[in-house]
């Protein structure tokens, strides 16, 4: 009987190192440091932004390092086939056209998507307003996508570029009738900005599900279930401790989760 409670006492022991052995030691994100206030590069070449503090505080959960490696968003999914780095966080949406080649974890953030224009554009988030308007999209975007989709084909031209910097450089410059990013992103990244300066939302939010997806997610690769929960749990947690929050106010004066 006597060995048999110590057998339980070391079980129980053990467990908890058993379940802190599971979780991964280092998680590689890829991210697109161009995006703020999402992710960033300081002069130095430190990376910083939300999506890099809420990193830290999953891997801090999982009691793990996170390690970041640059890669143009146009490229992620393809570098993380290659498993050139675990996971991908980069504000990039879980649409169902990315589910069809990555898997997402659960929510990070809502994700809704508007044109910024010239003050005085009386321009709208459709093909009729939008004929023969030159768009600027940043490549492999989920509003590239979109725009390609439901733009292009009633004669809006599409216009891509590598990073959303070199968006709104052109839209300054009068190369572009408008730009075409997420609305947190316009709003902190550049209206707020005095780049910004002279120039605003126009027309509405959208936020069709193919463009949004499920909101903004960590991409992972398909089959790779455990990371996954992993990520998942760590999400919870950090909602749940307060420590989701307290990010959240550093960077937004509103709750970015969304409904």
């Amino acid at each position: 009987m006597k060995r048999l409670k110590f057998a339980s006492v070391v079980m129980i022991a053990v467990l908890p190192c058993a379940v802190l052995a599971g979780s991964p030691q280092v998680i590689k994100f890829g991210v697109d440091p161009t995006f703020p206030p999402f992710e960033s590069k300081l002069p130095d070449g430190s990376i910083v932004g939300f999506d890099i503090d809420l990193g830290q505080a999953i891997c801090a959960n999982l009691h793990a390092k996170c390690e970041w490696v640059e890669q143009s968003l146009d490229g992620m999914i393809p570098a993380l086939k290659a498993r050139k780095f675990d996971a991908v966080l980069s504000g990039m949406a879980a649409t169902p056209a990315r589910r069809e080649q990555i898997d997402f974890t659960n929510r990070l953030y809502a994700g809704p998507s508007r044109l910024v224009a010239r003050g005085g554009a009386n321009l709208q988030p459709t093909a009729e307003s939008l004929r023969g308007k030159r768009i600027g999209v940043q490549q492999g975007s989920a509003q590239e996508a979109y725009a390609r989709r439901d733009w292009a084909p009633a004669g809006v031209s599409i216009v891509t570029y590598q990073n959303q910097d070199q968006v709104y450089e052109d839209l300054q410059n009068g190369r572009l009738d408008a730009a075409f990013q997420p609305v947190v992103q316009a709003d902190l990244g550049f209206l707020k900005q005095p780049r910004g300066k002279g120039f605003g939302f126009v027309g509405a939010e959208v936020k069709d599900r193919r463009l949004i997806g499920d909101g903004v997610a960590i991409g992972i690769r398909k089959g790779n279930q455990e990371l996954a929960a992993q990520i998942n749990q760590a999400i919870a947690n950090i909602r749940k401790s307060g420590e989701y929050e307290r990010i959240n106010r550093k960077y937004f004066d509103f709750d970015i989760y969304g409904e």
